[in-house]
């Protein structure tokens, strides 16, 4: 019998706003997909609440931010927000691109569960999704 434990990891990647650059998503998007998670690319320039309502649409586990502006901090409040207000709970959101290591700690604060600075190994992005989906199943929440 097919149960919840065996439904594979729903990671919906997004490129908010108006940042124009996304090879970077999708190669990630691409290792996820072949790490065998299922993953829903939004595509370019994407609202905050475009991003919300797709991941409640798509029955996301994890909402992957690709951001290239700088505009990291004020986009993942507004996100977080939302998913607060929507009951998102169980839905984790991970942010890669250009991240100073001096805005990490501000954005795990926030409710962030990964920051994956450009540069991050693909490997480490793919281990760190999975457990960041794991540590649901296993009822540990962060």
């Amino acid at each position: 019998m097919f149960t919840q434990q065996d439904r594979k990891i729903r990671v919906l990647i997004a490129k908010p706003g108006l940042d124009g650059h996304d090879r970077g998503a999708k190669v990630v998007a691409l290792a996820l997909r072949d790490a065998g998670m299922e993953v829903i690319y939004t595509g370019l320039h994407q609202t905050v609440e475009q991003i919300v309502d797709a991941a409640i649409q798509e029955a996301a586990d994890i909402i992957g931010l690709s951001i290239m502006s700088g505009a990291h901090l004020p986009i993942c409040k507004n996100l977080i927000e939302m998913m607060k207000a929507e009951g998102m709970d169980d839905v984790h959101v991970a942010v890669g691109g250009v991240v100073p290591k001096q805005d990490i700690p501000e954005l795990k604060e926030m409710g962030v569960s990964g920051v994956f600075p450009g540069g991050t190994p693909i490997d480490e992005i793919v281990s760190g999704i999975s457990a960041m989906v794991q540590t649901n199943k296993a009822g540990n929440h962060e």
